[in-house]
């Protein structure tokens, strides 16, 4: 399909850029220029961020903006329920490709706890997310070829409470369908409160996706469907 037959609903922006490389340097740019107003504003600044493969240009241009670093706050939207030092833990990407140079100086608050079960350690992440600074600042989301964001899967048996916009927890465990490592994600209620919003895809598949999404009434099929509303921004490149 083509971007001019989105229908977006009103107060959602969309950015269009040529490269994975423009849409890295652009939505850095954009992060930047929120995090320095929340600085200037109220002296810290709250970021969440996505973790995979799609977000690791982005993460590099954005760990070289010039910001005071040190009264950042990085954490996750969702997180793998692995130790940092595996190769698919969200932590141990941030820490590689954003919490680098002066960005080293941001304060990182992780999702991963060691613990007997995943319930147990969802419960021991969202005691240790009270430190967060919410509301967010800053939210980057990306988004699955089957409608999930953050770790939000359709069909996941906790759904239902992590999609509750009055939900009271931090973090929730949630059994993620088909794929190799179970998930810790923010609930959308906090995610959803976050003062900017920012949706990161790529590709005519996400454009079919999220088309998609838009057509969706049932938001447990297509949990993006919840974040598709002001104040969101998508940013996407063919």
């Amino acid at each position: 399909m083509a971007i001019s037959e989105l229908k977006l609903p009103a107060g959602v922006g969309l950015q269009v850029w040529g490269s994975a490389a423009e849409q890295a340097r652009g939505l850095a740019a954009e992060v930047a220029g929120r995090l320095r107003s929340a600085l200037a504003e109220q002296g810290q600044a709250l970021l969440v961020v996505s973790g995979g493969r799609s977000p690791v240009a982005f993460l590099e241009a954005l760990s070289e903006e010039p910001l005071d670093w040190s009264r950042i706050t990085v954490s996750l939207a969702d997180e793998r329920w692995v130790p940092e030092s595996h190769a698919d833990s969200n932590a141990g990407l941030v820490r590689r490709h954003l919490l680098r140079g002066e960005a080293a100086k941001a304060r990182f608050i992780g999702l991963y706890q060691p613990a007997a079960s995943l319930e147990e350690a969802a419960e021991l992440a969202d005691h240790h997310l009270h430190e967060l600074p919410l509301p967010i600042d800053v939210l980057v989301l990306g988004m699955g070829d089957d409608g999930h964001t953050a770790s939000l899967f359709p069909n996941s048996p906790d759904l239902d409470l992590a999609m509750d916009p009055q939900g009271t927890r931090r973090c929730l465990p949630m059994w993620a369908p088909s794929v190799p490592h179970q998930r810790l994600t923010l609930p959308r209620a906090v995610l959803a409160a976050a003062k900017v919003q920012l949706l990161a895809i790529q590709g005519q598949s996400k454009l079919a996706t999220l088309n998609a999404a838009l057509a969706v009434e049932d938001e447990r099929r297509m949990p993006v469907r919840a974040f598709l509303r002001a104040p969101l921004t998508i940013h996407w490149y063919p």
